[in-house]
């Protein structure tokens, strides 16, 4: 049954539809009734780990808006054979303090095994080069001969490295997410 409005004094008025979206970065303008909603992710620092973009200004599009987990760092290596490799490089910009927590996830694709790893530690970038803090802590969780394999957290000049550590006649496949807490002056 249809709705037919005579008169706008009485009976049902039709809803009042929202013509932009404000956004903490930009604000999004419907294109042809259509908003494109999508969800990011980012290295950007923001302290509460979230924020949301908004038309031209914030997503470089109109009628978009993302939604953006911050604050992560992201990546995937695959070794052969004892090889140490970089899963995530980062490389900080601002002088401070980067405590990093990372969930690395491992597939040993020439024995079928697998293990799991969290590793959390800290940096401090200088302007030039980033210091450990202290050593890093890991939970490991290893099937099998994956025993032989290793996550490790270091720096190497200005780069903060998760690296996936293979072990001898086997291919790992390394994909890591990880979260960074950043303080500076």
């Amino acid at each position: 049954m249809s709705q037919i409005i005579k008169n706008l004094a009485s009976g049902p008025v039709p809803p009042s539809v929202a013509t932009s979206y404000v956004t903490q970065n930009g604000t999004a303008v419907p294109l042809a009734n259509v908003l494109i909603v999508n969800a990011e992710t980012s290295t950007e620092n923001n302290a509460n780990g979230l924020i949301t973009k908004g038309g031209v200004a914030g997503t470089g599009t109109q009628n978009e808006v993302d939604i953006v987990i911050t604050n992560r760092i992201i990546g995937s290596v695959s070794t052969v054979v004892a090889t140490t490799s970089p899963i995530i490089t980062s490389t900080p910009t601002v002088i401070g303090t980067y405590a990093i927590e990372a969930r690395v996830s491992a597939y040993n694709t020439t024995a079928s095994l697998g293990g799991g790893y969290s590793v959390f530690g800290t940096a401090r970038f200088d302007g030039v080069n980033s210091n450990l803090c202290g050593t890093p802590d890991k939970i490991t969780n290893e099937e099998g001969a994956m025993s032989s394999a290793n996550v490790t957290f270091t720096v190497s000049g200005a780069n903060i490295l998760i690296n996936g550590v293979g072990y001898a006649a086997q291919t790992i496949n390394w994909s890591a997410v990880g979260l960074y807490t950043f303080v500076g002056a």
